[in-house]
């Protein structure tokens, strides 16, 4: 796993000693080849963007486009396209706050919410099917792995 990297070989902070550099690297590249092949393993006729919107809008619903904008980490612009495609797609419903009627906001439609459920299933269906194959040991390893990097998630980020 570790292969060259104009990132390995850099310092992270000083703490170069202690193989952090290398380790980022490897890192990122694994998860990242692990989302591509959980893309593929997932609905299919929706972007990654429209599915990522979709999935915040899950969470934050009934949500602003400003905080949807926000918590996507896009501009305005970008995130009233999106909002537009997904409901040309009848995904999301838009509703005006009645206290503000400049101000709008989106939520799941029956539809959206079943995209949503399928591709957890076909993603978790696939991934099951790949850990079956990885020793118990393994297992509890990646059962730490994932504690980890929630942790590391958790953290606030500065950028």
């Amino acid at each position: 796993m570790g292969s060259p990297d104009a990132t390995s070989t850099a310092t992270i902070s000083g703490h170069d000693a202690v193989g952090l550099g290398p380790l980022a690297a490897d890192l990122r590249l694994v998860v990242g080849r692990l989302s591509r092949r959980l893309r593929q393993h997932g609905e299919s006729g929706i972007t990654a963007s429209l599915l990522s919107a979709l999935w915040t809008i899950e969470r934050l619903q009934p949500v602003s486009l400003g905080d949807l904008a926000e918590a996507e980490r896009v501009q305005p612009p970008t995130v009233t396209r999106v909002v537009a495609k997904l409901e040309d797609t009848a995904l999301v419903a838009r509703e005006e706050e009645p206290s503000d009627r400049r101000v709008s906001r989106v939520r799941l439609t029956p539809e959206g919410q079943r995209l949503l459920d399928r591709t957890r299933r076909l993603r978790t269906a696939y991934l099951a099917r790949r850990l079956r194959s990885v020793a118990p040991r393994d297992r509890q390893v990646l059962r730490s792995a994932v504690e980890i990097l929630t942790q590391v998630l958790e953290e606030s980020d500065p950028g």
